[in-house]
C-alpha cells in the first residue's frame, strides 16, 4: 500500500472516531455536521482502509433511493481509493456497481433502499459484510434501517454501521431525536467546516458560508453548522434530556401522577413525575405506555409502582375506566376540562423553566415532547390549535399537574387587551 499521511487526508475532528474504528469500539457511528465538514469523505477512506487490513471485511452503501448511489456513494469511495494512491489494487464497475479489491476478491456492494425489504446481499466470495454505510440517513424511515441491518448484520465477529447525514431543520425529524438516544454501542459525532484545513474546501467556499452567515445566520447556522434550529413550529424548546438517578427520585418529594386512557388505536399512558415549584422544573422519571392495555393490567402496574397508593388524575372523559379503577383500590379522580385546558396546560409546560425527562426510563415520553410541533398550513405558517396525536405522555403531563396550575378565573381583570384569554401565561 502507497504510504500516504492521514493527517492529509482525515481532518483532526475525526483523529479520535479513526482510533474508534481501527479498535472496534463501536458498531454503530452516528456522523452529522453541516455542509463541508468532510463527514463523507472520512467514511469512505476509514471503509477502504479497513477492508485492506482486514481481508475478510465487505462492504456495502446505501442510498434510499437507487438513483442516487452512481453520483454520491460510488464517485466517494473511487476518490478515496484514488487519493490514498491503491488504484492499482481495485477494479470498479458500473454494471453492475460494485469496487473489488483485487488481491483477495473483496467487494464493495451498493444499494438503494426504494424497498428495504427486497434488500439482498450479495454473494461474497470471502468474508461477510463488516461495513455498512447509510449516506444521507434521514432519508430512510427507522424501519427501513432495522430490516436493512437484519439483513447484512450477520455472520461475522464485529461489525461498522456508519450513519452520515446534515441535520434536518425540524426537531420532529426521526433522526434527530434518535441521535439523543443513548447506548453502549453507538458513537455520535457532529462536525463543521471549521475543523476542516482552510485549503481543502477552497476560498470561495469559504466566502460563500461567511456571506450566508451575515445575511440569513439561521440558514447558516443549519446548512453550515448543521444546527437543528426548528422550523418555528416547536411547541416545546425548554427540554432536557439526562439520567434522572435513583438517588435523586429517593429525595423527591413533590411526585405527580397522570392516566390518558387509550386501548385500540392509541395506546393507554401512565406517567410519574417531580415538579419542583421554587425552580419551575418538571422531572418525568416513569411511564408505562401500550396499545390495548386492559384495565385490570393498567391497575397492577400502577399499584407496583405507587405503592403508598397517592394521588393520580386521569383524562376525565373515561369515566367508566376510573371507576372500575377506584374499584381496584387506586386513588384516582378525573381531570378538570374545559374548553381552554388544552391550551392553558401546554402553555403552562411552555413557561416551566426546564422539563426534564429520562430518556432511557421514558423512551415514548421523550420521543413525543421532542418531536411535538405545530402542523404547517402550506403557507409558511401554521395552523392554529395544537395536534391531537403523539401527544399521549403530554396530556397525561396535563392532568397530573392540574392542581398545580391554579388557573385564574376567566374575567376581564385577568385578560390582557388584544391577547385572547387561553393564550394568557399565568402570574406566578
Amino acid at each position: 500500500m502507497t504510504q500516504v499521511p492521514l493527517t492529509n487526508l482525515i481532518a483532526p475532528s475525526f483523529y479520535d472516531i479513526h482510533h474508534a474504528l481501527k479498535e472496534d469500539r463501536y458498531t454503530h457511528y452516528w456522523l452529522k455536521g453541516g455542509r463541508g465538514s468532510t463527514k463523507s469523505s472520512f467514511i469512505s477512506i476509514e471503509i477502504i482502509l479497513g477492508m485492506m487490513r482486514d481481508p475478510d471485511a465487505n462492504a456495502v452503501a446505501l442510498r434510499k433511493v437507487k438513483e442516487n448511489l452512481r453520483e454520491s456513494v460510488y464517485e466517494q469511495l473511487l476518490w478515496a481509493i484514488d487519493v490514498l494512491g491503491v488504484s492499482h489494487l481495485w477494479h470498479d464497475s458500473v454494471s453492475p456497481m460494485s469496487l473489488t479489491y483485487m488481491p483477495t476478491g473483496q467487494k464493495i456492494i451498493f444499494r438503494g433502499a426504494d424497498k428495504p425489504k427486497k434488500v439482498k446481499s450479495s454473494k461474497l466470495r470471502r468474508g461477510y459484510i463488516k461495513y455498512v454505510w447509510y449516506e444521507e440517513i434521514d432519508e430512510f424511515a427507522p424501519g427501513d434501517i432495522r430490516t436493512i441491518n437484519q439483513t447484512f448484520l450477520r455472520g461475522g465477529p464485529t461489525f461498522t454501521v456508519l450513519y452520515s447525514f446534515n441535520p434536518p431543520q425540524s426537531q420532529r425529524n426521526w433522526v434527530n431525536g434518535e441521535v439523543t438516544e443513548k447506548r453502549a454501542d453507538r458513537l455520535v459525532h457532529h462536525s463543521t467546516y471549521e475543523t476542516v484545513p482552510r485549503e481543502w474546501l477552497g476560498e470561495q467556499f469559504i466566502i460563500e458560508a461567511e456571506h450566508l452567515k451575515k445575511t440569513k445566520p439561521a440558514a447558516y447556522d443549519h446548512e453550515y453548522l448543521g444546527e437543528v434550529t426548528g422550523t418555528g413550529g416547536e411547541v416545546f424548546t425548554n427540554l432536557a434530556f439526562r439520567e434522572i438517578t435513583d438517588e435523586e427520585i429517593k429525595i423527591f418529594d413533590q411526585i405527580r401522577r397522570g392516566v390518558d386512557f387509550g386501548y385500540g388505536k392509541d395506546p393507554f399512558h401512565y406517567g410519574v413525575m417531580h415538579f419542583d415549584k421554587t425552580r419551575r422544573r418538571l422531572f418525568i422519571f416513569h411511564e408505562l405506555q401500550k396499545l390495548q392495555l386492559s384495565n385490570r393490567k393498567a391497575v397492577e402496574h400502577i399499584k407496583a409502582e405507587n405503592k403508598s397508593n397517592r394521588q393520580v388524575i386521569a383524562d376525565s372523559a373515561e369515566p367508566k375506566s376510573i371507576a372500575e379503577m377506584k374499584e381496584c383500590g387506586i386513588r384516582i379522580k378525573g381531570a378538570k376540562k374545559g374548553p381552554d385546558s388544552v391550551d392553558y396546560g401546554i402553555k403552562f409546560l411552555q413557561d416551566l423553566e426546564e422539563i426534564i425527562i429520562d430518556g432511557e426510563r421514558c423512551p415514548n415520553t421523550k420521543r413525543e415532547f421532542y418531536g411535538y410541533e405545530l402542523d404547517p398550513d402550506g403557507n409558511g405558517g401554521f395552523k392554529a390549535g395544537y395536534p391531537d396525536r403523539d401527544n399521549h405522555s403530554i396530556d397525561t403531563a396535563r392532568y397530573a399537574l392540574e392542581d398545580d396550575m391554579k388557573k385564574p378565573k376567566s374575567t376581564s381583570k385577568n385578560r390582557v387587551v388584544g391577547v385572547p384569554a387561553a393564550a394568557q401565561i399565568p402570574s406566578w
